[in-house]
């Protein structure tokens, strides 16, 4: 069963329930896809553009659960943390802090990286292998961490 599919069993599964929030989050996701779907002009989509559309909203969340922090709203701060957890449910897992520098090290070799002028095609390598399990802020740190 890929992701989508998924998708529509988890909707039909909280509708039964009658779990409103976890309803709402999955129909957003949903309608995300059906946009993504347009946009690219297919039918389905492939798990690995799933998890991107899924990465994608789950930052937009994070985003909002900073503002709503700051403008002092922690109701819908929590609303939008409730979102998150459901949406990260469709992520892969992710690197351990040593998986991930163990890729960025043999990425750093293969590409004969020296410097931090190559940290750019390091940070694309990597998150090319990473298919999800890491997001960009994460890889940018450990390449910086590792470039001399």
């Amino acid at each position: 069963m890929n992701l989508s599919e998924r998708l529509a069993q988890d909707i039909k599964t909280a509708m039964l329930a009658k779990d409103a929030e976890r309803l709402s989050a999955l129909r957003m996701l949903k309608s995300a896809a059906g946009y993504l779907q347009i946009e690219k002009k297919t039918e389905t989509l492939s798990d690995a553009e799933f998890v991107t559309l899924v990465q994608r909203e789950v930052k937009k969340r994070r985003d909002s659960i900073e503002q709503f922090e700051k403008g002092g709203r922690p109701e819908l701060a929590a609303k939008e943390q409730a979102e998150v957890v459901v949406l990260e449910a469709y992520l892969p897992q992710p690197f351990s802090a040593d998986e991930l520098e163990q890729l960025v090290r043999a990425t750093i070799q293969e590409t004969d990286a020296t410097s931090k002028k190559d940290m750019g095609a390091v940070i694309k390598a990597v998150q090319a292998k990473s298919a999800g399990r890491a997001d960009g802020k994460t890889i940018s740190t450990a390449v910086g961490k590792l470039l001399p």
